[in-house]
């Protein structure tokens, strides 16, 4: 539900013209509205996404409010019992100050311990909720139970200009690796469907207009 030429005809409109097709002069009209940072004609679009993720990554996902999302509800439907376990390689240390932290690797022997302890609050949290669930105990109560490692699932929809946004803030070093390799992902959409959009973006150092 999105393409250049939604950017460029919502731009087009001011002068009551309209294009079928994309050509040079449109492309660097694409690149002009860019540089120059005049961000409504990249609001004429659609992205919609499919998002099954940690409960931790949408918290930080629904704070780029300038989109809509409707979530999975454990108020109405049975929680899965899916859960977030880093690999060896993700479980990281945190060094430096508030602000300015940089995360290094932790040794093996951490890393496995990490996944094991995880795995066993996961376990017990999950049986607490069968429980209580099967004692009749409203799901909207006993979901209270689950951790922030527990998956959910959202649809998200968005226009181009707030998905530059998103992805230049979380596809960035200073970004969460988890909700990074996310924003990697929808990222490729955006490359994908608007790629002379995805240009200008990439050589504006990738700052939304």
């Amino acid at each position: 539900m999105a393409n250049d030429l939604s950017v460029v005809n919502g731009a087009r409109v001011s002068f009551a013209r309209h294009k079928e097709e994309m050509d040079e002069s449109d492309a660097g009209l694409i690149r002009f509205l860019m540089r120059e940072r005049h961000g409504t004609p990249f609001e004429h679009n659609s992205f919609r996404f499919h998002v099954r993720c940690p409960i931790f990554v949408a918290r930080e996902w629904f704070r780029h409010r300038v989109g809509s999302f409707n979530e999975f509800s454990m108020r109405y439907a049975r929680a899965s019992d899916e859960f977030y376990v880093p690999a060896p390689e993700d479980v990281r240390t945190q060094v430096g100050k508030p602000g300015s932290y940089t995360f290094e690797p932790v040794s093996d022997e951490i890393a496995e311990l990490t996944r094991q302890k995880l795995q066993a609050v996961y376990e017990t949290a999950y049986l607490a909720y069968e429980q209580l669930v099967e004692l009749g105990v409203a799901r909207e109560v006993a979901r209270v139970a689950l951790p922030v490692g527990a998956y959910t699932e959202f649809y998200w929809t968005i226009n181009a200009r707030s998905l530059m946004n998103f992805v230049s803030l979380r596809n960035s070093e200073t970004a969460q690796r988890e909700i990074r390799r996310y924003a990697e992902a929808c990222e490729q959409f955006l490359e994908q469907k608007m790629p002379v959009t995805y240009a200008a973006f990439v050589a504006n150092d990738r700052t939304a207009p």
